[in-house]
């Protein structure tokens, strides 16, 4: 289970006194997550998710993600809602480490990706586009791709004998990368993480967006390029035209890509997919076998990654 911080009833009695809800009844530590620990609280007509953030969560950070988060339900963009305290707090503290109540969105992760799934994800990713555009709040993006050249750096400090073909890959495409990578593309919040299992569906209509710990300010077109990585190839990692086509023409029908945007999208997909190969390959070099949970193998994005080499213009992702 990934609970990485254990709490007893009296620590979570304490915590909840902070808290005009009423009186829970169950609280259950919840298997999904990878960052930080997450509870399932229930009372008798109400449930909730109680996040405590881990030490790789800075507390910082969290006042930006909390209000995001908060605003994009007053604009009816569909994602869990921050709980104050009695004293207007937007989080608190459990054995030391920050904790926030959100309301609990009903839904499920998608297991199999459709057509239809990709075009209401750009519908309502376009949406929280335009949505986040009106907030005036910043935070810079540590991962995104113009740190490509950090991340690349801190890869090859490593020992990387097991891993030494992939390590030639990365240095030849950050190499020609670095000098492609545009800097003047629209941009505001994204949420930077929409993978599949950050999405809820109920039956086929999408029901909600979660887990904001990677928001930040970058290019609206690079989050669809990461979305084109995280949700447009089948298990093979065949990527499948139909899926990208119904993600990029919902999403374009709500917030129109521009000519710029969409002449940088090939460019764009291949720097997201060495994104999370770079990530990948970190956090499987410094995996514990003791961890909850289990590395993901950084070589299925290579295999994306050689697909967006070979595309030369935008209308191969459907456009």
């Amino acid at each position: 289970m990934a609970v990485y911080t254990d709490i007893s009833k009296r620590e979570l009695d304490l915590f909840l006194a902070l808290y005009d809800i009423e009186e829970i009844v169950k609280f259950t530590g919840i298997k999904e997550g990878v960052e930080n620990s997450n509870f399932l609280l229930e009372s008798s007509s109400s449930k909730y998710i109680l996040t405590i953030f881990e030490k790789r969560t800075d507390e910082n950070d969290l006042p930006f993600f909390f209000n995001l988060m908060n605003h994009l339900n007053d604009n009816e963009i569909k994602c869990p809602q921050v709980i104050k305290d009695k004293s207007d707090k937007l989080y608190n503290f459990i054995k030391d480490k920050p904790a926030v109540i959100t309301s609990f969105l009903d839904g499920m992760s998608i297991k199999k990706i459709a057509p239809k799934h990709c075009g209401e994800l750009g519908t309502n990713l376009a949406k929280f586009h335009l949505a986040s555009n009106k907030l005036e709040i910043k935070r810079n993006n540590t991962l995104g791709i113009k740190d490509l050249g950090t991340l690349v750096a801190e890869i090859n400090k490593l020992n990387l004998n097991e891993h030494a073909d992939l390590l030639t890959i990365v240095n030849n495409e950050y190499d020609y990368l670095k000098n492609e990578i545009p800097f003047n593309l629209p941009s505001g919040i994204i949420h930077a993480d929409l993978f599949p299992d950050n999405v809820f569906f109920i039956e086929d209509q999408l029901s909600g967006i979660i887990d904001f710990y990677f928001a930040c300010n970058d290019y609206y077109a690079y989050e669809l390029a990461i979305c084109i990585n995280a949700w447009c190839f089948e298990g093979n990692n065949e990527f499948n035209i139909s899926k990208a086509k119904s993600f990029l023409h919902q999403y374009n029908s709500i917030r129109e890509i521009g000519a710029e945007e969409l002449k940088s999208l090939p460019i764009l997909a291949r720097a997201a997919a060495l994104r999370f190969l770079l990530t990948r390959l970190y956090d499987k070099i410094h995996h514990n076998k003791n961890d909850l949970v289990s590395a993901k193998d950084p070589k299925e994005y290579y295999e994306k990654l050689k697909f967006h080499q070979t595309v030369k213009n935008v209308s191969e992702y459907g456009l």
